[in-house]
């Protein structure tokens, strides 16, 4: 017999799960008119320092435990180093480098890196329709990013690259595609340490210190490096500025690493997948970019993705033990699946 769910439960936790992407997504938009007025490295920043602060205060008022003890704050530094730092920094400086599509197609493929990492390290079972998932995904994101002309040459074969933009790495680097690699793989790292994390501290402080922790050496660099920041910033950039911080940073990254505290990091990690769905969309919208049919294409197959990945075990008819992690997976597979297999309870022995 399935339990009923009621709608408010349903909607409640699927929009609190999609939150943190269609946020980032929606900053995407809010930054494109920015970047052009400021410097990377100050804007990367901006993102983290208030985002953690305005994390911390909310923890305050909630009652959550600050980090206690030297292995709390070891994992909290390396977590704001590699999270923190490299991820926005590699971002920053590779956004300004590389197209946005190419650049959004790099930076959301770190669910492929959070599979090999979560099937190494927490023995997570990926399967056939997950790998299935992945590698739409990635198909997905990819007819969303890259250029119509690249994506049709590619099916009919009339695609002609020039053999040193392969193996140049001096263009590459310079180009910003091996920066937004770099970025993915720092977000994917990231998304697995606050595991350790939270083994010694609370996930919604750590979260907001290591942005601190990661923003600061970003500020540091920025004043010896560059100049101008804010000069040319106009009050409609301060007024995106301040969404992408509040929105995309401190409410986005405190839900995300709340999430990923527990559950499995490939259902969750895969709904990235979502966010150049939502900044394509909004993009159309507020900017009145218009979609093509390849790129309605990549949307399908970016949703496909999502429910294969999502209910691979349901799928398969998978009847493993629950692990910890099966409560968010419950909950990312109410947005895909209304109807949800929830194991009887067992009885209760009174003493």
């Amino acid at each position: 017999m399935q339990p009923k769910v009621s709608a408010g439960q349903l909607t409640k936790d699927s929009a609190l799960l999609i939150a943190p992407f269609f946020l980032w997504g929606t900053a995407m938009v809010a930054m494109k008119g920015v970047i052009p007025h400021t410097t990377p490295l100050f804007m990367a920043g901006v993102r983290l320092v208030p985002a953690g602060v305005l994390i911390l205060v909310v923890a305050a008022l909630m009652g959550r435990p600050q980090p206690q003890g030297w292995k709390a704050w070891l994992w909290i530094s390396i977590f704001g180093l590699v999270d923190g730092a490299l991820f926005q920094g590699f971002l920053a400086e590779g956004l300004v480098r590389t197209g946005a599509g190419l650049g959004s197609v790099m930076i959301d493929s770190q669910p492929l890196a959070v599979a090999l990492m979560s099937r190494w390290l927490f023995g997570e079972v990926i399967g056939l329709w997950g790998w299935l998932g992945l590698a739409l995904g990635v198909i997905g994101i990819s007819f969303i990013g890259l250029p119509d002309q690249l994506i049709l040459g590619i099916f009919s074969n009339s695609v002609s690259v020039p053999q040193s933009q392969f193996f140049s790495l001096q263009s590459l680097f310079e180009s910003g595609e091996w920066l937004m690699l770099l970025a993915a793989l720092s977000m994917a790292v990231g998304t697995v340490i606050i595991r350790f994390v939270c083994r010694y501290a609370d996930p919604v402080t750590s979260t907001g210190w290591h942005m601190i922790l990661g923003g600061l050496p970003l500020w540091g660099i920025s004043t010896t490096v560059e100049s101008q920041q804010w000069v040319n910033l106009v009050p409609h950039d301060w007024v995106s500025l301040a969404y992408a911080t509040i929105f995309g940073s401190a409410i986005a990254y405190a839900l995300f690493f709340y999430f990923a505290s527990s559950g499995s990091l490939t259902s969750l990690s895969s709904l990235t997948f979502l966010t150049p769905v939502f900044a394509l969309l909004f993009g159309n919208l507020l900017l009145q970019e218009v979609l093509t049919t390849v790129q309605w294409c990549g949307v399908g197959l970016t949703l496909v993705s999502i429910y294969l990945i999502n209910q691979r075990d349901s799928i398969t008819g998978s009847k493993e033990k629950a692990t910890a992690g099966e409560i968010t997976d419950s909950k990312i597979q109410k947005i895909t699946s209304i109807s949800i297999p929830v194991r009887k309870p067992e009885p209760e022995i009174l003493p």
